[in-house]
């Protein structure tokens, strides 16, 4: 015990050498010959030599950092946003009492009783396929471009080409993704759409990883991917009504349009740290193809329309009724926006952290608190 006790501390003191002696901005390359493959496999050791316990701890963890599992809250806030105007937009008076949810109701007061009645297994459900969904794009992602960010200094530490992970356990984590999402629909039956639109959904999430081997529009393929999340959040609740009147499901779809030039925009600038990388190696993209200038002022202009879109909606979307608490937020939001482009330059992509995660995960809650207020208040 004494003998395994030094073994695991002598491994454990190696690992740090090796992580101190690598300088603090030097980006690890597994095809140098850089310290990087030999602290991985130090690492692997002391893994290997932890409780099982520990092991599977450890194993979760790297499976969250694969998927960029904090990057939820850029589509999740929306989704949650679309569930609680469903429950406070009125049904249509020919659907009263139709194909409502039925039994314990999130929240309370008279409010909900003009929309649908929310359960909390609806609740789970939503954000399980919400979960679900997005693990696996981000999984089978990784799995078809490993190639490429094994290539990519940016990504080459990325848990694929950095053997922290092996192939086989991403297939299998990608498949069971696409399982568990398809049995969370099951739970809005008798809803029949969350079901029959699962595995077309599925398809064209993974449909998005494959883009930029053929078109630079694969940003907006991305905003149209999350644009999804407020729109079947809409139909898992209300999708008997939706198909008994089509215009039920237009709140929805608007929240959808802004979600889809938010995230097309600022996905465009998150593709200006590649945009050598991408000509270099034939990947199209919209930095590659119109140079990092010419990304930015795409952005910007999304960015814009995005939020004169959701500053319209509080005239074009009536029975939401959105009004000056919103707006109010819409001139935060508008000033984050300028905020953001104004971190990013041509010349200086080192605040690029700032203008992608942060800011933008500010944007999606300031959304979501004052959407579902603004609609709950009205």
């Amino acid at each position: 015990m004494l003998r395994v006790d030094i073994r695991q501390a002598m491994h454990r003191q190696q690992f740090q050498e090796t992580q101190q002696s690598m300088h603090p901005h030097q980006v690890p390359s597994v095809r140098t010959g850089s310290s990087l493959p030999q602290a991985f496999a130090m690492q692997q050791a002391v893994s290997s030599e932890l409780p099982t316990a520990n092991r599977y701890v450890d194993k979760f963890k790297k499976f969250l950092e694969l998927i960029r599992f904090s990057h939820t809250i850029f589509a999740l806030p929306f989704a949650l946003l679309a569930t609680w105007w469903a429950c406070v937009v009125p049904v249509p008076q020919s659907r009263s009492g139709e194909g409502l949810g039925a039994g314990e109701v999130l929240g309370a007061g008279g409010g909900l009783g003009a929309g649908v009645q929310l359960r909390w297994l609806d609740f789970l459900g939503i954000v399980a396929c919400m979960v679900f969904a997005r693990s696996f794009a981000m999984a089978f992602n990784r799995l078809v471009d490993a190639k490429w960010d094994g290539e990519n200094p940016r990504t080459a530490s990325r848990h694929l080409p950095a053997k922290l992970l092996g192939v086989g356990e991403v297939v299998w984590f990608t498949v069971g993704c696409a399982l568990f999402f398809v049995l969370a629909t099951l739970i809005f039956l008798p809803n029949v759409l969350p079901v029959v639109l699962s595995i077309p959904v599925l398809m064209f999430l993974a449909g998005y990883s494959l883009g930029k081997r053929f078109t630079w529009l694969v940003h907006l393929w991305l905003g149209v991917a999350l644009s999804l999340a407020p729109i079947c959040a809409w139909i898992a609740l209300r999708g008997e009504i939706v198909q008994a009147d089509p215009s039920d499901i237009l709140p929805a779809v608007m929240l959808g349009v802004v979600v889809f030039l938010w995230v097309s925009g600022f996905d465009i600038l998150y593709a200006c740290q590649d945009a050598q990388f991408d000509r270099q190696a034939g990947l199209s993209s919209i930095p590659a193809r119109f140079g990092i200038r010419g990304a930015l002022r795409i952005s910007r202009g999304l960015h814009f329309l995005m939020w004169v879109v959701a500053f319209g909606m509080t005239f074009w979307v009536p029975q939401l009724s959105l009004g000056a608490i919103f707006r109010v937020a819409l001139v935060g939001v508008g000033g984050l926006l300028v905020y953001e482009h104004s971190v990013v330059s041509e010349k200086s992509l080192d605040r690029m952290q700032l203008a992608f995660f942060q800011l933008n995960s500010i944007i999606s809650i300031v959304f979501l608190v004052a959407g579902g207020l603004d609609a709950t208040l009205r």
